[in-house]
């Protein structure tokens, strides 16, 4: 037990101490946040000023189409030819039918192509308008209309949590995040523990340890080690993710404070010009704004909702016992690969095999957000190779409490499947950890599991 421990320390600082480790640990967080805000930011810019040109023959929408900071709209009531089109300074062509009150179809030309940003911004300008023409079509009163127009919110209620809310998708895609990073830390270092072994072996390093220790000791030494690598990190980047969340949530209510202030009038609708005028004095729509801040302040009391409503503590730790267990029973299958081969191009032969469980997990994951109850997510949750990423959308959910006895199983069947397979890929590494220049068969591997000693 004294050299396991040796093995497992020798293993998590030599790790530890690796300039990438610090660099992935603390940077990691950073540069994932800020390469997903810059990739949002730089998809949102254009290459220049947009000038629409608007082709209204029936002048629908003629000079009511209100410009934007970089959407600029110009007005026909005579078609464009193309080569006209491509000589002016225009980026974009909208012809507006003639019946577009009836068919609700408008065409776009272009040359080069506009960013989602600029047709969803065209788009609602016209959405805008040519509702307005179909209310003075029908004589309806514009401000009538959109006292009376409001979006259906739909609540879910559990009639057996005595007609409760229920957030059961939000927890599912929950759940689903945490299998995913989960999947990533498996696959991750797993691969770690195949390519450390595999390095020994090429050095010949394995043949002074094998003098001193047992092939089993060295192979379980570094995988535990590697694992407590994997929690270090895994912590840590809670950790930077949680104080990043903390900034992001103080920066929201701040908005929001800010949207209370502004000085809206309250108990009566806003006429058109009332919220021009109003949003060149704040420098924003204040409708929009407002509701933005609803949404935001209706976030908030959901993730309460949800907050007070799981079992935190207990959601972490079977999070941990799948993270960690799932870890082991691959990382033995990985320790048993690298120990076989001499090179990284023999690993692909064995490699798929054992990466399928973990890819068909999280095909099954996605399709636990919408279907929970569904055979394929019970039977997959239940597997060892697939359960530590498909449970933890049921866990995340609150279905796993309610069967605790397939939970149970679940946990049993993977400790279980861990230890035959760390007996399984101990006869493989025992053999192949001292076996050089000799290419291994399926066949060979299974010669292996039945040698005596």
């Amino acid at each position: 037990m004294d050299k396991i421990k040796l093995i497992i320390w020798r293993e998590f600082i030599t790790r530890v101490r690796k300039p990438s480790f610090i660099i992935m640990t603390i940077l990691g967080p950073l540069l994932i946040a800020g390469g997903i805000a810059a990739v949002v930011f730089l998809g949102m810019q254009e290459a220049g000023p947009q000038n629409v040109v608007v082709i209204d023959k029936a002048r629908i929408v003629t000079d009511q189409l209100k410009d934007g900071k970089d959407i600029h709209f110009f007005y026909r009531t005579e078609d464009l030819s193309d080569s006209a089109f491509k000589a002016g300074p225009y980026t974009l062509m909208v012809h507006v039918n003639e019946k577009v009150t009836v068919n609700n179809t408008v065409q776009y030309f272009f040359t080069d192509h506009p960013s989602q940003t600029t047709q969803n911004m065209v788009s609602a300008e016209l959405e805008r308008v040519i509702e307005q023409a179909k209310l003075l079509e029908n004589d309806l009163d514009p401000e009538t209309y959109r006292r009376i127009n409001t979006a259906l919110k739909v609540q879910l209620r559990d009639l057996d949590k005595g007609g409760k809310r229920s957030y059961d998708q939000v927890k599912a895609t929950i759940g689903f995040f945490m299998g995913y990073i989960m999947f990533f830390f498996i696959f991750m270092y797993g691969v770690q523990v195949m390519r450390g072994v595999m390095e020994e072996k090429q050095n010949r390093i394995v043949e002074v340890l094998v003098s001193s220790v047992k092939p089993f000791q060295l192979m379980m030494g570094k995988i535990i080690g590697i694992a407590f690598v994997g929690l270090v990190q895994f912590m840590l980047w809670i950790l930077l993710s949680t104080m990043l969340s903390g900034g992001v949530m103080v920066a929201a209510k701040d908005r929001i404070s800010r949207q209370a202030t502004a000085g809206l009038p309250m108990g009566q609708p806003m006429t058109a010009e009332a919220r021009d005028q109003l949003t060149q004095q704040l420098g924003f729509d204040p409708t929009q704004e407002v509701d933005q801040a609803d949404a935001a302040s209706e976030g908030f009391t959901v993730m309460k909702e949800i907050w007070d409503e799981t079992p935190v503590t207990l959601v972490v730790l079977l999070f941990l016992f799948y993270f960690l267990f799932g870890y082991l029973l691959y990382s033995a299958l990985f320790a048993g690969i690298g120990s076989a081969v001499d090179n990284e191009t023999d690993t692909q032969q064995f490699m798929l095999p054992v990466m399928l469980p973990m890819l068909a997990a999280i095909f099954i994951a996605q399709s636990a957000v919408l279907n929970p109850d569904g055979p394929a997510v019970l039977w997959c949750s239940i597997i060892p190779l697939t359960s530590p990423v498909v449970m933890m959308v049921r866990v995340a959910m609150g279905n796993a409490f309610e069967h605790p006895l397939e939970l149970l199983l679940s946990m049993a069947l993977l400790v279980g499947t861990f230890i035959g397979t760390t007996w399984l890929a101990g006869r493989i590494y025992r053999t192949g950890i001292l076996m050089y220049g000799k290419k291994v068969s399926w066949k060979e591997l299974g010669k292996w599991l039945f040698y005596k000693g």
